[in-house]
């Protein structure tokens, strides 16, 4: 049956030109796939690469992970591997996988398959296939479903029985098989679709986009672990946004992230407050242009999650306003509730959530009218994370409204500026007490307890409010300090 779906036949110049392009790059992989392809044919066992490293190498970005798939059994493949590899790992074995490495590159060889699912898990009951063309038919998309013979001398035949290729050109995901049969086999496959556009920049087949409507629920068999691992490719991605919007608009974000769909508020009639879904979306575009070189996965997620609090604290006001109070606050907190529910690790939990809870401090700094003491404080409360609220905050200008926009990044360069003239007369890095705690101990004849911290955030107090401080001027303001507690305490 033709899938009424599948793109039409791309034109053969421009599919002869994919191939050549695939040729060239993986030539230059000669010295890994011609050592390969002579020991599996000497051995009477075929090898293919196959999946997504055939896709890459179509598309010119190749890396260095590379996959094959094998007649061989895995005792088989481990035998023909060595003396070939530099070291090779049976942790997949169970999967039918063998890993190995040579040189800069990691190789997965897995045996041909024709799983089994029970439709209550995503692990398959693995049983091996018998042919190449029913391996490729199990996998998740078409893109994905693509293989090159690997022979004696390199890259040999290109395979492509699903159109691939095809897909490829015209940049959409489909499945090989019916979406609602592969995505009961595997819901974690409707998460990688998200992720592939992500980072592709493709589109879903309509056929694709229905069955995750139809079956978003399936989502919930799998583990948290698996989920937060596909959310985070898809937001390190080159088009996370468009990754994130498939994901609210088949309901998967529903079960996996329901604070980001939350942001999709009715606008009033009257239209006085923006659209703070696609707000959202524009400020982690935005984020991603200040990105000065690797993905940023903290400043990318505080960046789709800044807003996150508004629903909650959305009030309309007299007049026909909308306000939104504190809803960095709520915000930060419904972060970490999230990012805790998804197994984050504390630091980035952390990380994140501060930026959220940071973003709005800046507004305070209308016309430059901070005092130092206030510039120190915004420097110490975002720590090691400056340089990324730094970003955060000017891609939360999303106005279109050009004077305000060129006031608000012109307010910032002022802020920036007067941290940058305030660190050249003191290391704010190092924003401490002059005096440590046993030295507070001894001037006030106290011993180890709430006193003593007390006292010490007094003086982490005076440091950011009067700047550098001598360590008479230290002692004396803490002295009289302790004269101020003990009256009060009369």
């Amino acid at each position: 049956m033709v899938n009424p779906d599948s793109p039409s036949p791309v034109d053969p110049e421009r599919r002869a030109r994919l191939l050549a392009s695939a040729a060239v790059t993986l030539r230059h992989l000669g010295d890994v796939l011609v050592p390969l392809g002579e020991r599996f044919a000497d051995a009477g066992h075929d090898l293919y690469l196959v999946g997504g490293t055939v896709r890459d190498a179509l598309l010119g970005r190749l890396g260095l992970d590379l996959d094959f798939t094998t007649d061989a059994r895995p005792e088989k493949v481990q035998e023909l591997l060595r003396g070939l590899v530099d070291n090779q790992w049976d942790t997949g074995i169970r999967f039918g996988t063998v890993s190995a490495a040579k040189g800069s590159h990691l190789i997965e060889i897995t045996t041909y398959r024709s799983d089994v699912y029970n439709g209550v898990t995503r692990n398959p009951e693995v049983q091996y296939g018998t042919s190449l063309e029913d391996d490729l038919v199990r996998r998740d998309f078409t893109v994905n479903a693509m293989a090159i013979k690997i022979g004696r001398g390199g890259a040999e035949e290109f395979v492509d029985p699903l159109h691939g290729v095809d897909a490829l050109v015209a940049g959409v995901l489909d499945t090989p098989s019916a979406p609602e049969s592969s995505f009961s086999d595997d819901p974690l496959r409707m998460m990688r679709a998200a992720r592939f556009v992500s980072q592709l920049g493709f589109a879903v087949a309509p056929r694709v986009s229905k069955a995750i409507v139809d079956m978003a629920d399936q989502i919930d068999r799998i583990t948290v672990e698996r989920i937060r691992a596909e959310l985070d490719k898809l937001i390190l991605g080159t088009h996370p946004e468009d990754g994130i919007d498939l994901l609210c608009v088949t309901g998967l974000a529903d079960r996996v992230l329901p604070e980001i769909p939350a942001l999709r508020l009715e606008i009033d009639e009257h239209h006085q407050h923006k659209d703070v879904y696609q707000h959202s979306l524009t400020v982690l575009r935005q984020a991603i242009d200040l990105e000065e070189s690797d993905p940023d996965l903290v400043l990318r997620w505080a960046a789709i999650l800044h807003d996150v609090g508004k629903p909650g604290t959305r009030r309309h006001e007299s007049g026909g306003g909308v306000s939104f109070h504190h809803h960095e606050v709520v915000g930060a907190k419904l972060v970490r509730r999230r990012m805790r529910t998804l197994k984050y690790p504390n630091q980035v939990i952390d990380d994140v959530a501060q930026l959220v809870f940071l973003h709005l401090r800046f507004h305070g700094y209308s016309g430059g009218q901070w005092t130092d003491s206030a510039v120190r404080r915004y420097v110490t409360d975002a720590g090691p994370l400056l340089s990324r609220l730094h970003k955060l905050v000017r891609a939360d200008c999303t106005t279109r409204n050009k004077r305000r926009a060129a006031a608000l990044q012109s307010s910032y360069d002022s802020l920036e500026h007067r941290i940058d003239q305030i660190r050249e007369a003191e290391d704010l890095a190092k924003v401490r007490p002059q005096l440590d705690g046993n030295r507070i101990m001894e001037l006030l004849s106290v011993p180890p307890g709430p006193v003593v911290g007390q006292a010490w955030q007094f003086l982490k107090d005076q440091r950011l409010d009067r700047g550098p401080m001598s360590d008479a001027e230290a002692e004396e303001a803490l002295l009289r300090w302790w004269e101020d507690q003990q009256r009060d305490n009369q």
